[in-house]
């Protein structure tokens, strides 16, 4: 038999994602909806350590689904990363009489729940929340399409501004790791070439298709950069590298940062989160623990925190073959 729930808690931590909010208030409701308690856990893991908890009920959380960010604030927590902060943090759960814990973040996060675990056998579970798409075990991460539709939204700007001014711009989107932002979004844009980590260009090969793009014709281009790009050093050194071995170009950089994180939740995002929050919050009430909740074709599923950590999304090697096709 599984203990008996009678409180749950839920933070956030890491990265902020449009969709966190809309995740928090499914947890808070469905624990309304099966008569349980619920408690935010304010500024992530150290909210833990310092018992900076608040009781929410169904109310509580009422027009945040539209809101980007999170209402319980995110914060990196040193003193967790310690056996000690754990301890103080479990004393803070036990003291509240909290029987489980929802967390709500990338790999970082899920590791801490999964130690949490580990070493005072409290019962946890994950929900995905990270533009960069880069957890294993579920298709779509919060956030993730919400920042490609603001991707999308500024390269049609900049576009703009490049064929006015028969400019080549290289635009840096999120994904230090991996670069499923920059290869939807560069299909999305119409970008002329999409570097991403994954996919080793070079730099004679990338000048040599920017001068085949004018030879054809065009007159502006659009390169879009993964942060991880492996190419050159940064982006500022790829714009050197052009500017030596390309004329006829005015080549400008535009890095949109944070910018990718910000913003109401897409439709899609909004949903993902409300079944992510009644998977997660049903999954502990029959017993589960240390998983995380995903989507895997069409459907809710569970996936041990363990692999999903460690787990390696890959690249949809159809989008890359798109991608050559469009950008001829």
């Amino acid at each position: 038999m599984p203990k008996k729930i009678n409180k749950l808690a839920v933070l956030t931590s890491g990265g902020d994602s449009p969709g966190m909010n809309a995740a928090i208030r499914s947890v808070v409701r469905t624990c309304a909806y099966h008569n349980i308690k619920c408690i935010g856990v304010y500024q992530g893991y150290e909210g833990l350590i310092t018992g900076d908890f608040k009781e929410l009920d169904a109310r509580s959380v009422r027009g945040i689904i539209n809101k980007g960010g999170t209402m319980l604030k995110s914060a990196r927590s040193k003193e967790f990363r310690t056996k000690e902060g754990r301890q103080k943090a479990y004393q803070s759960l036990m003291d509240a009489e909290v029987d489980g814990l929802v967390v709500i973040g990338g790999d970082g996060s899920f590791t801490g729940a999964l130690i949490f675990n580990q070493e005072f056998g409290f019962p946890v579970m994950g929900i995905p929340g990270t533009i960069d798409n880069d957890i294993f075990g579920t298709s779509h991460t919060l956030g993730f399409d919400t920042a490609l539709n603001t991707v999308v939204d500024a390269i049609d700007k900049i576009r703009d501004t490049a064929s006015s001014h028969n400019r080549l711009f290289f635009i840096e989107v999120m994904g230090r790791d991996v670069g499923h932002i920059a290869l939807n979004v560069g299909i999305a844009g119409g970008a002329e070439e999409i570097l991403i980590p994954e996919e080793d260009l070079g730099l004679d090969r990338l000048v040599d298709s920017l001068n085949k793009s004018r030879k054809s014709g065009k007159t502006s281009s659009i390169v879009v950069v993964a942060e991880g790009d492996k190419i050159g050093k940064n982006i500022f050194e790829l714009k050197d590298y052009v500017d030596e071995n390309m004329e006829g170009y005015d080549v400008r950089v535009s890095v949109l940062g944070h910018m990718q994180r910000g913003g109401a939740p897409s439709c899609f995002d909004r949903v993902l989160a409300s079944r992510m929050g009644v998977k997660a919050v049903e999954a502990i009430l029959e017993g589960q623990s240390n998983y995380m909740v995903g989507l895997q074709n069409g459907k809710m599923e569970l996936t041990p925190l363990d692999n999903a950590i460690k787990g390696k999304t890959k690249i949809n090697l159809e989008l890359l073959r798109v991608s050559d096709i469009m950008s001829t």
